[in-house]
């Protein structure tokens, strides 16, 4: 799970030391849902993006379908 955890996420976990293991387990708990949801929000807005827009991106219409179709939880 800390793998999925970015550089300053993983700063401030270090740096609580002193916290309940409780507590630590919440915060990385908080920290991978909080990535969730943007996977979430990121997907869902990339889906409803015009064709003109992806090519701007680079991406094709397939492409779009596929990364919005993955399971929140999957990088």
């Amino acid at each position: 799970m800390s793998r999925s955890l970015h550089a300053a996420q993983l700063a401030l976990l270090n740096n609580q030391a002193g916290l309940p293991s409780a507590a630590r387990a919440l915060i990385v708990l908080a920290v991978v849902m909080t990535k969730w949801d943007r996977h979430r929000r990121t997907r869902k807005a990339l889906h409803r993006l015009e064709p003109h827009l992806l090519k701007d991106i680079g991406l094709s219409r397939d492409d779009a379908y596929i990364e919005a179709t993955k399971p929140f939880w999957r990088d």
